[in-house]
């Protein structure tokens, strides 16, 4: 796999949620956006072998693009398969959790079209569904309660690419 630009991610833009939220399953959306545009961005730039890099001993299968994989399976099961009831394959077969695991082919860009590629997915499985209504597949959960899931899970990993990103290239912030 090269490390050439060819292979970077590009950023994406974001924008804060506006305080003044009328919505509910709107504002949850709005920071859904934003944490997912900021969890790209910590990426862009990056080489292969730097978003690859899994420099925490204590978790030694957590990289930048094992991070962005976890989320896209994440967002699939969730949001598509659980709340939405779509008929897609799970990310999540085997233990222990493959959607950490890098294939040879994997690289920010790639990783990341797969998982911008999911926020689609997730849109449209949850297309007219409103927060009270209970999910389609298991009917175990709230659209309410797996939207307000997925940000705190994006939000917490989203932390975790701010330490990668900061010790792999010293890029700290926004």
């Amino acid at each position: 796999m090269s490390n050439t630009s060819s292979s970077a991610a590009e950023p994406v833009a974001r924008a804060w949620p506006d305080g003044i939220a009328e919505d509910e399953a709107g504002i949850q959306w709005d920071f859904l956006h934003f944490l997912r545009a900021t969890a790209v961005n910590k990426v862009a730039g990056l080489t292969r072998e730097q978003a690859a890099a899994t420099p925490l001993p204590s978790s030694p299968r957590m990289s930048a693009l094992g991070v962005l994989k976890h989320l896209t399976a994440v967002e699939r099961w969730w949001l598509s398969i659980e709340a939405g009831g779509a008929e897609l394959p799970s990310l999540w077969k085997g233990s222990p959790d493959p959607s950490w695991d890098l294939t040879d082919d994997d690289d920010p860009r790639s990783v990341v079209e797969a998982y911008r590629a999911e926020w689609a997915l997730a849109e449209s499985s949850l297309a007219g569904m409103s927060p009270g209504e209970r999910a389609r597949r298991s009917g175990k959960f709230t659209v309410r309660w797996v939207l307000a899931h997925v940000v705190q899970e994006t939000a917490r990993h989203t932390g975790h690419l701010d330490v990668l990103r900061e010790l792999a290239d010293g890029t700290v912030g926004e």
